[in-house]
């Protein structure tokens, strides 16, 4: 394969033209040839790859296209996301910093195409659930774009959370009130019909056991069973983009099974799904493509098996952690 790329500038039609006549004349070969203009991509020959995207804010630059489960269609697009939090001065004292102000996010930016599992990847401080909370408009980034489905995060941000699921450890379900009351009130919320609700409401509770605790309130649950209550209730109105932080914290390994099957069942009839987590094995198993974030960069971002290189996703993960930091632990 021969990539040409061009960093600076987009190219211009006739450039474009001259080069896809110099790759046809190649491709007569049994060679693919790929030439790529910053967020562009011609690719000769009949076998058409769809997709294709170049990063050029990340340490190495990356070649991306959808995973193998996945459309080509871009639903969720990141932009140079900033994102900077003050410090008090008691925090400045515990972290040793004399700065005011610490960086989460700097200058982040990825894709994910519909029906694909996208797991973020990264150390506690990395960025990950900062940038999960401006995906899911809990917070604004200081500067960069973000657009899931059309719908412009920082402009649109109504039309956003019609969209997606969110769900985190952090987020907690009101304890007075039971998984019954509670997906009924977020089903009229969403504007969710009687009927769907109540469909829904029944498969999800027997998919995942909720049936004999529909009526005992939150804070009576076991911490398993609070975490399937608010993974089932992110999911009331069967969004097509759901952002997963930690999806399975705090579950028994029977139900983390259950959850790893329903995300991929999810993934199979065309949702698309952001997963944070640091789960080494649930990476391997539901990921089509990864993302590592260190120090609120992207440092790598593409399909898991090309990340991976015939490694586990592990040891893959502590080779480019210690090749980034030197071989030192942070």
């Amino acid at each position: 394969a021969i990539v040409c790329r061009k960093k600076k500038q987009v190219l211009q039609k006739k450039q474009r033209d001259n080069i896809q006549n110099i790759a046809e004349k190649l491709t007569k070969t049994p060679s693919i040839v790929i030439i790529i203009a910053r967020r562009k991509a011609i690719v000769c020959r009949k076998n058409h790859l769809k997709g294709a995207t170049m990063k050029s804010n990340v340490t190495t630059d990356i070649f991306e296209t959808a995973g193998s489960g996945a459309s080509a269609e871009e639903i969720l697009t990141v932009s140079h996301l900033y994102k900077r939090f003050k410090l008090s001065r008691k925090q400045k004292q515990i972290a040793k910093k004399q700065e005011d102000y610490i960086i989460a996010v700097n200058d982040l930016s990825f894709s994910a195409y519909r029906g694909e599992i996208f797991g973020l990847l990264g150390p506690n401080g990395a960025g990950k659930t900062t940038t999960l909370r401006m995906l899911s408009t809990l917070i604004r980034p200081d500067s960069g774009d973000i657009v899931i489905d059309n719908s412009n995060v920082l402009t649109q941000s109504e039309a956003v959370r019609s969209k997606i699921g969110f769900l985190t450890s952090d987020l907690k379900l009101e304890e007075f009130f039971t998984p019954n009351y509670l997906f009924d009130f977020f089903a009229d919320l969403r504007g969710v019909d009687r009927q769907t609700r109540d469909e829904r409401k029944k498969q999800l509770f027997s998919l995942f056991g909720i049936e004999k605790f529909a009526e005992v309130k939150v804070g009576n649950l076991s911490t398993g069973m609070k975490q399937k209550a608010s993974l089932v209730i992110s999911l009331v109105h069967d969004p097509e983009f759901i952002i997963f932080d930690e999806p399975t914290n705090g579950l028994d390994v029977l139900t983390a099974k259950v959850v790893t099957d329903f995300l991929l069942h999810l993934r199979d009839t065309g949702h698309t799904i952001i997963v944070s987590t640091h789960i080494f094995s649930l990476v391997d198993k539901i990921c089509d493509r990864v993302g590592i974030i260190l120090d609120g960069h992207m440092v790598t971002c593409g399909e898991k098996s090309r990340i991976c290189g015939g490694k586990n996703m592990e040891d893959a993960f502590f080779d480019i952690y210690y090749n980034y930091t030197g071989g030192e632990q942070q």
